[in-house]
Formats: structure tokens, C-alpha cells, sequence
């Protein structure tokens, strides 16, 4: 195998033994397999778009395989399978359309797949990452497909909430086909930076969709102690399926608490109407061993990012969407207009003894791009007298590695007159620090998961326009980024898109870049590591 597509990679080059996530060779042999399976869908259906045809289902099916690829969502070599044969349907269906192969294609071959271990790993290498021998041309292929797996997560969330958006699908389809022609470095740099283009789209259509169906975030304290009753938490980022478990939970009893990327929904107008909605339970994704073990209860994985499971919890955790971890039981999709059926989970809750309390207290969230926008003229007056010097944004992951105290403590060595702007669960680093507020306003502003960084762009566009600034750069704004996986990779790519410049990425540069390619990054985005907190924070401080 060889895997680099997130922050935690072996030494920081490349998994080729077992993924640091827990990903096995045979896994990760499969989705390069499907990757493959992809491209090849691609590159027929814009052939058949070029007739004047085109299907959704065939762009759906791209964004939720690619959705399964992502790090920490599927490690169910059954389901990885499953997708395969169904892609292959596909891509021979369009095939037919096309009236047959496509001249000196990549997929001129059949693709197979093989139940002899030899040549199913053998045909795996072929088109895995290292199938491209020139390191530069690998580096933006690879920056590319990996922007693409986040894109495709949030159209696939969009999706399931009723929105689609073709344009999407149509660009998912054309980079994939994309990384299969010889292009030069303009115009791979080109389609990177589309893919940028199309992050904000999905954003966008995330927002739209989780806005409509749930209302705008509001400002919110949330608990994050627990009562007496026994609980389901659920993890991840699909909303749809925390309206359902709340919807079939109510009057069972049973307590539902959200955990990690999925602790924003405690914001949104919608679900505050369910009176056994208690609360958030725990902290980022990194910690669910221990934390699944002392809640007690069932817990359901929506979407990334489940670990390797433990025994003390394996009998009651339940895994649905894009997201599959062998021999843990999974929950099918919602029956056309109906609803997923979580019954099982909801019996088993009441068995279990309530959660064990790990902290007490609350903390305050809801801060995305409507409620901010509502304080504009109270934020705009502290940044004109001087009380507010700078905005932060440290949006981004979470992780395991020890350097991720740096986010801490920038957070809590930053001036008093500085604001905190923050999504997805990189906040788990600081978000239980009292860190004040100014003129009433929080110094940290939580927009929420990680899709929301949209809100943080929204943000800074308003901001620019109430300031009668010409250039985004031109604010009083520094970039903090930590990075995990390909969801925050689509983000990255989406700022670069919008001409920000000067963002700090850490707490590694990514393995997939190429110095040249890092060269490139640099010259036209002013792209920098992170380094000692002191030495970074005196740098954005000013505006450097």
C-alpha cells in the first residue's frame, strides 16, 4: 500500500505497512481500485455529456465513493466491494452509450476485480498513487484528488438534504478524467485551482441546504454534562440523520448528545425543540476510544471519522452512510421518501446505564455567517476604535499529535484585542478556554463543522465590503490553519481560490506536495509553516 493523504502519515512521507488510521494494505487496495473505477466512469461520461446526455446518478455515485475513501470513513472491505461492482455497472453502462472504448484511454482494458490476492494487489499497484512516476505531476494529482474527496463529502451531505448541483458533478467528473491525460504544470495548476472553485460551490450548497431544512445557527450555550437518563450519541456531520434519531427517540426516555464534528447542531433552531437533545458529550474525534467506553450508551457514526474500534464498545456502535467498520452493524440508507430506521439503536439504548460524566458546564457556539452578520455593526465599531486589532482564523482538524498543542496555545497567548474565528473540530483545542470577549462580543467565534468555514469566508467578504476595502488581504485578518484529512484539503484550496495569501498550515506541511510544488505554493500564495507560537502569533499580530 502506500496512503499519504493525511496529516498523520508514516513520518510524514507515506503509509506503506498499515495506515496510521488503522487502514490495512487490502483496504487501501480497494479504494485506489475505485479511484481507478472512477476515472474511467469519468472519462466516458464526458464523452456521453458531449452527446448532449447527462445523469446525476452517475455524479451522485462518484461523490459517495470517493466520500468512502476519506480518511477514517470506511474501513469495511465488504462495503469498498460492494462500490467497486456497482461502479463497474456504471462505467459499462456509459460505455455502451459511448458505442465502446475510448482510443488510448486508461480504461481501454476491462477493469476487473480479482478474488486472488496476488493479482487484485498486483492490479492495485498499477493505478495506486505511485502508478505516476514523475513526482511534481503525482504532487498535483494527488493535491487535486485529495481537494476532490472533500468536495465530493460535502455534495454528498448536500445530496441527502435534497440539493444537487450538476455543475459539481460535471467538474468531479472532469478532474478525475483530468489526472489521466498528460497536461502541463499550467494547466494541472489550472484545474486545482477550479477545484477551489467548485470547494466554494459545495460550501455554498451545504449552507443553503443545512439552513433551509434547520434554520440559521444561533448564538447557544450548550451543556456538556449529562443527565440521568440513558443516552444515544451520535458522531459526524449528517444532519438528516440527527433530525431522524431525534424524531424516533422522542418520548422513549432515551437522551440523544451529539460528539465531536457533529457538536454544532446543538445551534440550529431545529433540533432545540427536542427536550431530551441535552447536550454535546466529550471532544474531538481522536478521543472516542476512551469516550465511547464511558457514555455507556449506543453510539452511531454518520460520517468520518471512526477509529479502530474497541471491545469495551464494539457491541453498541452502529455505523450508516459512507462510513463502515468490519463487524460493526450497519444501518441502511433512508427507503425512498422515508426515513432510516433506528429502532435497534434506540432498544439497545434502553438497556445501557447513562453516561458517565467526564466535565460539566457549557460552551458557546452558533456564530456562523447569519448571526455574525447580525453583529457586524457591533463587531465593525470595535474594529474601528481599536478595541478588536485582529481576526485569527483557526479553522480546520483536530489530531492526535503532541504539536497540536501549539493551537492551544496560540489561543490562549493571543492578545485580548484579537478575535478567534473557528470551525470544524480544530475548536476542540481551545473552545472550553476562557478566553473573554470584547465589547460583548466572544473572543472565540465558533461557526461550526467544518463546511462552515464557508460562514468564515461569508464573514470576511462582509467585512471587506462594510471597511471599503478593495482586497480580502487587506484586512485585519491572519490565517491559522490546522490540517487532518481531505475535507480541510477542500477548504485550503477553496481560501487559495478566493486570493487569500499568507495562510499558515500546520501542524506539518502536507507529504503530497512536492517541494516544486510547494515552490509554486508559495510563490503564488505566500503559503508558510507554522512555527513557534510566540514567533507566529508577533508575525499575524502584524499582519505578517
Amino acid at each position: 500500500m502506500f496512503c499519504y493523504q493525511c496529516q498523520e502519515t508514516a513520518k510524514n512521507t507515506g503509509c506503506i505497512v498499515k495506515g496510521i488510521c488503522g487502514k490495512t494494505e487490502e483496504t487501501a487496495n480497494l479504494q485506489d481500485l475505485l479511484i481507478y473505477i472512477l476515472k474511467g466512469i469519468s472519462i466516458y461520461a464526458e464523452k456521453v455529456k458531449e452527446k448532449g446526455a447527462s445523469d446525476n446518478k452517475y455524479g451522485l455515485f462518484i461523490a459517495r465513493a470517493l466520500f468512502a475513501t476519506i480518511t477514517n470513513a470506511n474501513f469495511d472491505n465488504d462495503r469498498l466491494i460492494t462500490l467497486i461492482r456497482e461502479g463497474l455497472k456504471l462505467r459499462d453502462e456509459l460505455k455502451k452509450k459511448c458505442g465502446g472504448n475510448i482510443s488510448g484511454k486508461l480504461h481501454d482494458s476491462a477493469v476487473w476485480f480479482s478474488d486472488d490476492p496476488a493479482e487484485f494487489n498486483k492490479k492495485a499497484e498499477s493505478v495506486g498513487v505511485l502508478s505516476t512516476d514523475n513526482e511534481d505531476v503525482r504532487s498535483l494529482r494527488e493535491l487535486l484528488m485529495i481537494g476532490l474527496k472533500g468536495i465530493a463529502a460535502y455534495a454528498d451531505h448536500a445530496a441527502i438534504l435534497g440539493l444537487e448541483d450538476e455543475k459539481i458533478y460535471a467538474f468531479l467528473m472532469e478532474a478525475l478524467a483530468s489526472t489521466t491525460k498528460d497536461l502541463t504544470v499550467d494547466e494541472m495548476v489550472a484545474i486545482v485551482m477550479k477545484a477551489g472553485e467548485c470547494a466554494v460551490t459545495g460550501m455554498a450548497l451545504l449552507d443553503k441546504a443545512n439552513t433551509s431544512a434547520y434554520g440559521n445557527p444561533e448564538i447557544s450555550n450548550v451543556n456538556i454534562g449529562v443527565g440521568t437518563n440513558p443516552g444515544i450519541l451520535i458522531s459526524g456531520h449528517d444532519l438528516k440523520d440527527m433530525e431522524e434519531l431525534l424524531e424516533q427517540t422522542e418520548g422513549t426516555g432515551v437522551d440523544v448528545y451529539t460528539h465531536g464534528e457533529m457538536l454544532p447542531a446543538n445551534s440550529y433552531p431545529a433540533f432545540k425543540k427536542y427536550t431530551h437533545f441535552v447536550g454535546n458529550y466529550g471532544n474531538a474525534w481522536w478521543k472516542q476510544g476512551e469516550e465511547f467506553t464511558s457514555f455507556n450508551g449506543p453510539i452511531l457514526m454518520t460520517t468520518n471519522c471512526i477509529i479502530p474500534v474497541k471491545d469495551s464498545y464494539k457491541d453498541r456502535i452502529f455505523t450508516t452512510g459512507m462510513t463502515g467498520y468490519p463487524g460493526v452493524k450497519h444501518i441502511p440508507d433512508r427507503p425512498e421518501g422515508s426515513v432510516k430506521d433506528f429502532s435497534e439503536i434506540i432498544e439497545l439504548a434502553k438497556k445501557c446505564n447513562p453516561p458517565v460524566e467526564i466535565e460539566t458546564g457549557e460552551i458557546v457556539g452558533g456564530f456562523a455567517h447569519n448571526q455574525v452578520i447580525e453583529l457586524a455593526d457591533k463587531v465593525v465599531d470595535a474594529v474601528k476604535s481599536g478595541a478588536i486589532k485582529r481576526f485569527v482564523v483557526m479553522a480546520g482538524c483536530d489530531g492526535r499529535h503532541k504539536t497540536r498543542s501549539y493551537y492551544t496555545d496560540v489561543a490562549r497567548e493571543l492578545p485580548k484585542d484579537s478575535v478567534i474565528l473557528t470551525a470544524g473540530c480544530a475548536k476542540y483545542r481551545y473552545n472550553k478556554l476562557d478566553l473573554g470577549d470584547i465589547c460583548g462580543i466572544p473572543r472565540l467565534l465558533d461557526a461550526g463543522q467544518c463546511n462552515d468555514s464557508y460562514s468564515l469566508v461569508v464573514i470576511a467578504l462582509k467585512l471587506k465590503e462594510v471597511l471599503g476595502l478593495e482586497d480580502i488581504n487587506d484586512l485585519p485578518i491572519s490565517y491559522d490553519i490546522a490540517w487532518y484529512e481531505q475535507k480541510a484539503v477542500a477548504v485550503l484550496l477553496a481560501l487559495l481560490f478566493l486570493g487569500i495569501k499568507g495562510i499558515r498550515l500546520g501542524p506539518t506541511l502536507p507529504a503530497f506536495v512536492s517541494p516544486a510544488v510547494l515552490k509554486i505554493l508559495i510563490k503564488n500564495f505566500n503559503i508558510k509553516p507554522t512555527e513557534d507560537v510566540k514567533t507566529d502569533i508577533k508575525a499575524m499580530m502584524e499582519g505578517k
